[in-house]
């Protein structure tokens, strides 16, 4: 069975950065996609991020891209999300999720295995 272990979460000021990890275990020859979902409350799941596992194809959601980076490490079975310059807006909490194929990457749907999420709070 995949399984997927957010950390990194935390609380910073506007204009900082921070850094979320995604370790993933279980049937790590499996996954192929892997992408960074975010949820504020009483708000509906928002695409963040996507990569191909081998590196070659990333995705942004419109209101981080130029800020957030994905990144991934084969070696160590990680999946990274560098967020620079971070808003207020950018306050929720955030899943890691993955499979072995999808049809859209920024389809929450398509994504059968999900991290128990991090949370993430901007403050002005």
């Amino acid at each position: 069975q995949v399984s997927l272990i957010e950390s990194g979460g935390g609380s910073m000021q506007a204009g900082g950065s921070l850094r979320l990890s995604c370790k993933v275990s279980g049937g790590t020859g499996l996954i192929w996609y892997m992408a960074w979902f975010r949820q504020a409350p009483n708000k509906e799941r928002e695409f963040v991020a996507g990569i191909h596992w081998s590196g070659r194809r990333t995705y942004y959601g419109d209101a981080v891209k130029g800020r957030f980076t994905i990144s991934r490490d084969s070696a160590k079975n990680m999946a990274a999300l560098q967020m620079s310059s971070l808003e207020p807006e950018d306050t929720a909490i955030y899943y890691c999720a993955a499979d072995q194929n999808i049809n859209t990457y920024t389809n929450a749907g398509d994504y059968d295995y999900w991290g128990q999420g991090t949370q993430v709070t901007v403050s002005s």
